[in-house]
């Protein structure tokens, strides 16, 4: 089965354009896009929540999507759509329609802001939740319950 987006023309900028107007209508207050070797690869954005000042890092892993492309086999596939370019187009597109479903979820009031992105907060130690947690030595309770 193909993954979602991966026909996609819409640049990684244009994605990224469009989720960054998303965040600052929910009131994100500074939004930095991180590179590498040229590749847009995170956006990491701020937002007050509840009187409280918090730190997102929202990655955009695109060797995942290269690989998942590379695996799709069908008459459908163009050697073009099988470049690194692609596949960052086709992962921000992907991470653009997540975030427009996440906005959806926080205006029919299913869920905060907080709770959709809250394992993409940056922690003390600079790393965000999901990765304080997924690094954890096995059998190790992450948080202490009163």
């Amino acid at each position: 089965m193909a993954i979602l987006n991966y026909t996609s023309k819409i640049s990684s900028e244009q994605s990224i354009s469009e989720i960054q107007k998303i965040l600052v209508r929910k009131g994100a207050s500074k939004i930095t896009t991180d590179y590498t070797d040229g590749i847009p690869t995170n956006l990491t954005f701020v937002l007050s929540i509840h009187d409280n000042v918090a730190f997102y890092s929202l990655p955009c892993r695109i060797d995942g999507v290269y690989k998942s492309i590379g695996k799709i086999k069908n008459n459908t596939i163009r050697p073009w759509m099988k470049t690194r370019d692609q596949a960052a187009n086709v992962a921000w597109r992907i991470l653009k329609d997540w975030v427009e479903a996440q906005m959806a979820l926080i205006d029919a009031e299913l869920a905060e802001l907080p709770e959709v992105f809250l394992p993409y907060t940056i922690t003390r130690g600079g790393e965000t939740l999901y990765q304080y947690i997924k690094d954890l030595p096995a059998n190790t309770t992450p948080l202490q319950l009163n």
